[in-house]
């Protein structure tokens, strides 16, 4: 599972789509976050209207905690359906 980390649900200010459709990630979030020039970053839609980033070399963890939400939302409809919650 993924830890709380002290960046987690920090703001780091606003950026700008450019003219190319680019945009620039915050000094301080790449710091924090240990971003460096041509990283790979994958971006996840969520929603209609919102972006995830994550590094490539933490999919794999991303979607460990992913999988782990999946089987506690299976267990409430398996609940919901047994209990015959309308």
């Amino acid at each position: 599972m993924i830890k709380k980390q002290k960046n987690s649900g920090q703001f780091y200010g606003t950026t700008t789509i450019g003219e190319k459709g680019q945009i620039v990630i915050p000094a301080e979030a790449r710091k924090i976050m240990g971003l460096k020039k041509r990283e790979k970053l994958l971006v996840f839609g969520i929603g209609y209207d919102m972006l995830a980033f994550t590094k490539l070399s933490k999919v794999e963890e991303l979607t460990l905690h992913l999988a782990a939400k999946l089987e506690f939302i299976r267990k409430i409809i398996k609940k919901s359906k047994t209990n015959k919650l309308i």
